[in-house]
């Protein structure tokens, strides 16, 4: 089968590897496409390689048809379309409190461990959802960062008839965008890329450039004085933290999205003095995955349209390095079986 393998130094091959019997516990899955992620963005750049095993084939958005079926394993069958909620949390212990899909010792597959960038791939059987047989792989694999957004919709506790502002118009800050609106809020992106902004206006959302106009105004303006109920910072830079206590109303909630990689300065009498919330958000559980699931497969938002591109698996390289010269773009997929 093919394989895609990330080498070090800004270099993926295309291999040829054989195909692995599923161990107990495991299914192979017949990958049919792998989205490319930022963190994916930031392992080619080599900004993790103290934390991959080098070599490594990389991936965990992604889905595909389950093709085989290892010992032990009942609640799956040959054939069924499926996607990976690619946590590993078999290192939960009791001080995790239960939240597995943060305890101390979770690997990420794709990550920690090997990904979805090829043919096949051997996964354990936990980290399965089934999917409808009517369902569009292509747009099914959207469900991983699509289940980012619905867990950080939830966890701000955004409700209809409320205002959310989101910092950021990338890939996840749109989703973010997309669910806030689906719930019923009424929704302010603020990106300051101009092909972004139109992006965002072709989704049908409102989208504004900071530099261009004055936020803090903008949005005091549009909701009459009461500003933001829930901001949500997904773009991860200072200017975003600075903006983010300013246009937060009375008791209003910061969902912190993005990863800040340093420590960095933050208003905190405005948390003081508006009685504020910050709330951090780190990937899914797994209702999340069940909503994006039920979302995707209902097809009611434009999904389609954060599709930038499909390319083979031979073209890795030439993905990764069209990403680093295109900012615009939002979601490329990689076609593993072409």
């Amino acid at each position: 089968m093919k394989a895609t393998v990330y080498e070090g130094n800004k270099t993926f091959s295309v291999i040829e590897r054989e195909i692995e019997a599923p161990s107990k516990g495991e299914v192979r899955i017949k990958v049919a496409y792998s989205g490319v992620c930022g963190t994916d963005v930031h392992i080619y750049h080599g900004m993790m390689d103290k934390r991959v095993n080098i070599p490594v084939t990389i991936g965990h958005e992604m889905s595909g048809i389950i093709d085989a079926i290892g010992e032990g394993v009942s609640d799956f069958s040959v054939g069924e379309k499926v996607v990976v909620r690619p946590l590993d949390d078999r290192g939960v212990k009791p001080s995790d409190k239960g939240f597995n899909h943060i305890c101390e010792d979770l690997k990420f597959i794709g990550i920690d461990s090997p990904g979805s960038m090829q043919q096949y791939w051997n996964v354990p059987a936990f980290t399965l959802h089934k999917l409808k047989q009517e369902t569009d792989l292509k747009l099914a694999a959207l469900i991983e960062p699509l289940a980012v957004a619905v867990h950080d919709v939830r966890l701000s506790g955004l409700v209809a008839g409320e205002t959310a502002v989101v910092l950021g118009g990338g890939p996840i800050g749109l989703l973010v965008a997309l669910v806030a609106k689906e719930t019923g809020a009424d929704v302010i992106v603020s990106e300051v890329n101009e092909n972004r902004i139109l992006k965002a206006r072709e989704l049908g959302l409102n989208a504004v450039n900071p530099t261009k106009i004055d936020l803090i105004g903008y949005v005091q303006e549009r909701t009459k004085g009461r500003k933001a109920d829930v901001v949500f910072e997904v773009a991860g830079v200072q200017p975003a933290l600075d903006v983010m206590t300013e246009i937060a109303g009375i008791r209003g909630r910061i969902l912190m999205v993005a990863i800040h990689g340093q420590k960095r300065e933050v208003d905190l009498f405005k948390f003081f003095w508006k009685e504020l919330k910050l709330i951090g958000a780190r990937v899914y559980e797994k209702e999340d995955y069940e909503k994006a699931i039920t979302l995707i497969t209902a097809n009611e938002l434009p999904f389609e349209e954060m599709i930038t591109g499909v390319q083979p698996l031979s073209n890795i390289q030439q993905v990764f390095e069209n990403i680093d010269n295109n900012p615009d773009g939002m979601k490329v997929l990689m076609d593993c079986q072409a």
